[in-house]
């Protein structure tokens, strides 16, 4: 039977769950693929071929993870040849990444095998890998949160946008962090074999069926607290919550009963932020839930968001995300019916 091959990079400091979060969602898709009906297999285009999943590193040597353990390449990335069926680069702990995507002959070796892939795929850092190898000029991006900055900074032609847990942009996608990984693999097992097959590896997982790609990494298990102070968290909650009232920082002041400086001195302590800059944000938020989750016309969108104009939301949400409104309303829906 004929198999997807799935080459997953690894090198010296490559972090472990980068790797298995991949590996071993694709060895369960391949315990149910064969119990696909042949009609499933006629709708989705001969789904039934399983995953061959294979680590590549330099040398085909063995290489030690971030976390102390070692694995053994199965194959030297310098011998093998395409066509692949996925190209997927791990993240590394610690300088490991980067000194991944200094090292030419790597950079090489994934810009070859890249070009002979149907789809190509970073997880966490190793987003900084396919960047340095230009394999992200002009695509919206995505990292770990803690390095996207960095990696907006040193590659300039990619959009990187640190809120989604992963995109995808054309054949190219690129999952957060670590965990995040999994919920791209349910992903492209969905893609590949259709929904029945992901949600049983999900439930094999114990897991979420997936969480969708827009979802934010920074969650309810990982966002920040709450504000401690009563007063600033009863405004946070108003201004979430309503959007498209008047949120200027008289009326705010004047529905918490206090001065305008004093608030703005509240939220500077709570939030690290002034209130102007906080009702923004929020506004933005609520600005890229209704893009993904409606039709709405960018006018109406604005309208509902407090933003007022499309052009005022264009250049909030260029601001905020680094990418136009219209664009990733199109990245969006692309996802959606991948």
């Amino acid at each position: 039977m004929d198999e997807r091959l799935m080459v997953i990079v690894g090198y010296d400091t490559a972090e472990l769950l980068d790797i298995a979060c991949v590996t071993t969602p694709l060895a369960m898709a391949n315990a149910h693929v064969t119990a696909l009906t042949d009609a499933t297999a006629n709708a989705l285009g001969s789904p039934s071929r399983p995953y061959r999943v294979t680590v590549a590193c330099p040398g085909g040597a063995s290489f030690t993870c971030g976390s102390g353990l070692t694995l053994q390449g199965q194959q030297s990335l310098e011998q093998l040849i395409g066509p692949l069926d996925t190209l997927i680069v791990s993240g590394g702990a610690g300088a490991g990444h980067e000194r991944a995507a200094s090292d030419p002959r790597l950079l090489g070796h994934v810009r070859r095998l890249a070009r002979e892939s149907r789809r190509v795929v970073s997880v966490c850092t190793g987003a900084g890998i396919l960047a340095a190898a230009g394999l992200l000029d002009g695509r919206r991006a995505t990292t770990h949160w803690r390095f996207a900055a960095q990696l907006a900074a040193r590659h300039p032609k990619v959009v990187v946008d640190p809120d989604p847990i992963y995109i995808r942009d054309g054949n190219v996608y690129t999952a957060a962090g670590i965990t995040s990984a999994l919920d791209l693999t349910l992903a492209l097992i969905g893609e590949d074999h259709g929904a029945e097959v992901a949600r049983s590896v999900a439930r094999d997982l114990v897991t979420y069926l997936q969480r969708p790609g827009n979802q934010a990494q920074m969650s309810l298990h990982t966002a920040a607290p709450p504000p401690r102070n009563d007063l600033v968290r009863r405004l946070v909650e108003y201004i979430t919550g309503h959007p498209d009232h008047d949120l200027n920082a008289t009326a705010l002041a004047a529905r918490a009963g206090v001065t305008p400086r004093h608030l703005a001195r509240l939220f500077q302590e709570e939030l690290g932020q002034t209130p102007g800059r906080f009702v923004r944000q929020s506004r933005t938020e609520a600005a890229a839930h209704l893009l993904a989750s409606t039709t709405l016309p960018m006018a109406s969108v604005a309208t509902r968001c407090g933003l007022g104009t499309a052009e005022t939301l264009r250049q909030a949400f260029t601001s905020r995300y680094g990418i136009s409104p219209s664009r990733y309303r199109a990245t969006q829906a692309a996802e959606g019916t991948a």
